[in-house]
């Protein structure tokens, strides 16, 4: 909350400074932009790109001040930074977005989509859009749709290819509910658990394994945490969501409100080519590095097991719509 408040009076600050702005001077407007991931990371990449092609086109009455590393606050406070007009722009993933649309939960659920086009398609049409029109109710405008990839397993044990070489392992996974449900459905002994625990976790052997985006076991070298095994489930498109709030967009004047959301349109798509390209290079330095991946899985069966977890779905006539448009 510190940090809200901390950004708010920066805010403030800017506004009282335009205000004060000579008749014959056009103003500019100073727009916090907020993500809980590193400087290297598609998310800030992407909002560097988003700043330059803004700023370019508003003649630099429009400036974006990237702030990554959780910086301005964690997912859940930026988003709730957005509603009160603390935070301008944030990319979160979509699972802290639950807590305040529940519709955003069905996104969460493991082996929801066949690949990464049927997701992008899925969140680019309609219901894509009646996603975003219930961020709207709460204050946010959504820009786009991103992402931080799939995610997969690795572990320290053995090679996993079926559901049934994932029973009796232990792994850390998100706090999230969803997930702990379905793991456990699996056979696997979950916990839960904060990734700066995780690692010490890993390390140490309490666990035998994680599940993670490629870019995240990539970039914390998990291999030298014990994880010899690397498995492409990708049992959860981490969808991400490029939002504005609604303060901001407010604010602007409607030629440069225009441009923003033009730019911040786009940018969706921008930051999920970054994923891709990235990951690939990722993949070849998980495997020179050591770890055995399994790259042919077949997800329709790791699905089958999980069905109670589908059934629990306090959105079944949204899950249905997903599952029939693919």
């Amino acid at each position: 909350m510190k940090k809200i408040l901390y950004i708010a009076g920066l805010i403030l600050g800017s506004m009282l400074l335009t205000a004060c702005s000579t008749s014959d001077e056009k103003e500019q407007y100073v727009l916090y932009a907020g993500h809980s991931l590193a400087a290297d990371h598609p998310f800030e990449l992407a909002m560097q790109e988003l700043k330059e092609r803004v700023e370019e086109r508003t003649d630099g009455r429009v400036i974006i001040e990237p702030f990554p590393l959780s910086q301005l606050g964690a997912e859940r406070e930026l988003i709730e930074g957005a509603m009160l007009g603390s935070v301008d722009l944030v990319v979160s993933t979509s699972g802290p977005i639950m807590n305040f649309v529940k519709d955003f939960a069905v996104l969460d659920l493991p082996f929801l989509f066949n690949d990464r086009d049927a997701a992008v398609n899925i969140l680019e049409g309609d219901i894509g859009e009646d996603l975003f029109a219930q961020l709207r109710e709460i204050g946010i405008v959504g820009l786009s749709w991103g992402e931080n990839g799939f995610r997969h397993v690795t572990n320290s044990i053995k090679p996993v290819a079926t559901p049934e070489d994932l029973e009796g392992l232990s792994l850390r996974v998100q706090e999230n509910k969803v997930f702990i449900s379905a793991f456990n459905e699996l056979g696997v002994t979950p916990s839960p658990m904060a990734w700066t625990e995780a690692l010490t976790a890993l390390q140490s052997g309490v666990v035998d394994g994680q599940e993670n985006p490629i870019l995240v076991i990539d970039s914390y070298k998990l291999y030298d945490a014990n994880q010899k095994y690397m498995t492409l489930t990708s049992h959860a498109y981490s969808s991400a969501v490029f939002m504005m709030s609604e303060h901001a967009y407010n604010r602007l004047p409607e030629d440069l409100r225009d441009i923003v959301m033009e730019e911040g349109e786009k940018i969706g798509a921008y930051e999920r080519q970054l994923v891709v390209d990235m990951e690939e290079k990722a993949l070849q330095r998980l495997k020179e590095n050591g770890m055995e991946v399994v790259e042919e899985v077949d997800t329709g069966a790791f699905r089958d097991k999980i069905m109670k977890v589908y059934d629990s779905s306090e959105n079944q006539q949204l899950l249905q719509r997903i599952l029939s448009e693919q």
